[in-house]
């Protein structure tokens, strides 16, 4: 009898592990631009943009592209907010600095969705205002790639 239980939990383990495998299957990683052609800037919602390229997967890579600052203009950053809280509230107080006003410029800053996490971006421009509308800040949660 308890040769058969032993059995019984081994093949259950073998099965759990063959379906948490097939969910880790490493497939081809998208490249994404953070707002397709409007890129990261003032004025753009980028939360209603997130729930329409979803879903993220794990590995894809977000690309943040915009404009340096000029004198009649005001760069974004981005920055990495560590929980749902601190996006809700724009509360930049724990937030990560991951691109400053300068790197998005050109071939834009990347950022890859490594994590089995949500991944909570905003930008502190203009005091914060930027995050504090609502329109620039966004979430990303990336997912094991399918099959």
């Amino acid at each position: 009898m308890r040769m058969k239980m032993a059995f019984t939990f081994g093949a259950q383990g073998f099965i759990l592990l063959a379906i948490a495998a097939s969910f880790l299957v490493v497939g081809e990683a998208r490249t994404i631009v953070v707002g397709g052609s409007e890129g990261w800037r003032f004025g753009f919602n980028y939360t209603d943009w997130a729930l329409k390229t979803s879903p993220f997967y794990l590995n894809d890579k977000l690309v943040f592209k915009y404009a340096p600052p000029s004198d009649n203009s005001v760069a974004p950053n981005v920055y990495l907010l560590p929980n749902v809280l601190s996006y809700m509230a724009c509360n930049f107080s724990s937030a990560k600095l991951l691109a400053t006003e300068t790197q998005g410029n050109g071939k834009g800053f990347e950022f890859v969705l490594n994590r089995w996490r949500p991944a909570y971006f905003a930008s502190t421009a203009e005091d914060g205002s930027h995050c504090s509308e609502g329109q620039m800040k966004f979430f990303a949660i990336p997912w094991p790639r399918p099959n």
